[in-house]
């Protein structure tokens, strides 16, 4: 059972929700209202967070951005707005799923159960070593020839990733996929905005890689350094 908090100002489409979701076991508040959702995440600390982009006083958009400034609960974007162009933008912006309305409760339930699985038992969990990288997903740390490095939660899980694949070309499609849990494609800009941060942060570029190696045309390679 999961701890849910629904953000949703449709009054059918909120109590629809939350009547199938506590039906699939989840204990589940909602709310109608941006802002009046955020006091109840700052204060209740769902374990996930469905939210409306439609909001009456506040776009989700904003919502999320100040979400993300105190909290890392997970957000599935659920939303009648298909734009790939605003998916990208969400996901970039902090949310671990996006959800295109109409869907039903089923479609709902496992996009939650899959985001949710991403956090769960880090302590069974090994950290991961690359060369002089060492990956901790108990800790959520990364540190480089002893050193720390500062990561977003996505730049995590991508280095995550392609860590737990490491000497393998991973896909594009396969990051949107397990990183972005965007299984039915997406845009390749933003797996390469986030490879372009991550590489800053070790300490390379795609002209001079040390562990992140671009392989033109197939998808991208985390190797130790020669």
């Amino acid at each position: 059972m999961a701890r849910l908090l629904l953000i949703e100002d449709d009054p059918a489409i909120r109590n629809t929700l939350l009547r199938a979701l506590k039906e699939r076991g989840h204990a589940v508040a909602a709310s109608g209202a941006a802002m009046e959702g955020l006091r109840t995440a700052l204060a209740d600390k769902p374990d996930l967070l469905v939210l409306d982009l439609g909001l009456p006083d506040l776009d989700g958009r904003e919502l999320l951005r100040m979400l993300r400034a105190v909290s890392r609960v997970p957000v599935i974007v659920a939303t009648a707005r298909d734009e790939e162009s605003e998916m990208v933008r969400l996901l970039d912006a902090g949310a671990d799923d996006y959800l295109v309305k109409p869907f039903t409760a089923a479609q709902l339930d496992a996009r939650i159960r899959a985001v949710l699985r991403r956090g769960t038992a880090p302590g069974e969990t090994p950290v991961l070593a690359v060369g002089g990288l060492r990956i901790d997903p108990a800790g959520r740390t990364v540190t480089l020839d002893g050193a720390p490095v500062e990561l977003t939660p996505r730049e995590f899980d991508l280095l995550h990733h392609l860590a737990g694949r490491a000497g393998q070309v991973v896909t594009k499609r396969e990051l949107l996929s397990e990183v972005w849990q965007v299984p039915y494609g997406g845009a390749d800009k933003t797996v390469d905005v986030h490879l372009s941060w991550l590489r800053r942060k070790l300490g390379e570029t795609a002209q001079e890689p040390r562990y992140l190696h671009t392989v033109r045309g197939v998808g991208v390679k985390l190797s130790e350094p020669a």
